[in-house]
């Protein structure tokens, strides 16, 4: 007898939503800080981020979870994560205060593609014909865009494949998610603090500069940075992996929508055939995963314990998905 699809979690539905929707308005945020140098934005982000996470396992699991989520071999794991989400989140922070949020935002349509691709070179997992199908016509449309514009979108490959190998990192390190991500903000910490201080030294630092409204932007920067992915754990493990699958478009959507009509970027038609491709390859992928998912219904009990593979079109495990 085939078991009973579960009915839908509504809070853990709307928490990864908000994890989401938050993660897509982000470059609203940041364009506030576009006076202060990127470098010095992602340091901030660092620190905060360390500080506010790792106090909040503390207050909550005690001084024993560092020893706990510190397992054999995951410490230089997440040391090679760490330096690849930072210059993710350097090389982010420093489009959007550059003119370049459509481009930030194309590096995250094809992150799931990369993602697929990684999964086959190297976890060795297999494609159906839907999921390569998908693969090529993305493929075409990053072709196109190289074409017309006279050189690759060097940002947005970029950003795909630094957040891809990052993931696989994260997906194969055994570890949780937000003590992963105090983990890594640790790891970084002693290099942000001496890159402020250096800065404050050569008196370029905007930080304590007479702009309350900039210091308290920067410090609530790590903040925001923690807070979707621990709103993303909380509604992963509630909802279907295929579901979440579909929902990380969310956040690459509005933030085309951020660059388009609320910060003025251009979007031309060359542009507009080049996503074009991007979007169709990921109806074609993310459809391909709904119907896979339908032909597999869970029983209850069995939800939060499932993994999906990446190329199966839906999200990695919740306790291993990165953070943005």
């Amino acid at each position: 007898m085939t078991p009973s699809q579960p009915s839908l979690d509504r809070q853990g539905l709307a928490a990864a939503i908000a994890a989401y929707a938050l993660w897509g308005v982000f470059p609203l945020y940041w364009y506030l800080l576009r006076h202060v140098p990127a470098l010095e934005i992602i340091a901030h982000r660092i620190v905060w981020c360390a500080l506010f996470v790792a106090g909040w396992l503390f207050l909550r699991e005690g001084p024993g979870w560092l020893r706990a989520a510190l397992r054999p071999g995951v410490g230089r794991m997440l040391l090679v994560s760490s330096v690849l989400i930072s210059g993710n989140w350097g090389l982010y922070i420093w489009a959007v205060t550059h003119g370049h949020v459509v481009e930030s935002s194309l590096g995250y349509f094809i992150n799931p593609l990369v993602n697929v691709l990684l999964g086959v070179l190297v976890l060795r997992e297999r494609l159906n014909r839907a999921q390569w199908t998908a693969v090529a016509v993305a493929g075409a449309g990053v072709l196109w865009l190289a074409i017309q514009h006279g050189q690759p979108p060097w940002i947005a490959l970029a950003l795909a494949f630094s957040f891809a190998f990052y993931g696989l990192i994260r997906k194969v390190a055994n570890v949780d998610a937000v003590p992963g991500l105090a983990i890594e903000s640790l790891l970084m910490l002693l290099p942000a603090l001496g890159l402020l201080g250096w800065m404050h030294a050569q008196g370029t630092a905007r930080f304590l500069g007479g702009q309350p409204g900039s210091d308290a932007l920067l410090m609530l920067g790590g903040v925001l940075t923690a807070l979707p992915l621990i709103g993303f754990a909380f509604g992963a493990r509630r909802i279907p992996y295929s579901l979440v699958g579909i929902l990380q478009y969310i956040a690459p959507s509005l933030q085309l929508i951020c660059g388009v009509l609320l910060l003025g970027e251009p979007f031309s038609a060359v542009q507009a055939v080049g996503f074009g491709c991007i979007w169709l390859a990921l109806l074609i992928y993310a459809g391909d995963g709904l119907r896979r998912a339908r032909q597999r219904p869970l029983p209850v009990q069995d939800i939060a314990a499932e993994t999906v593979p990446a190329c199966d079109g839906a999200a990695p495990p919740p306790e291993n998905e990165p953070a943005r």
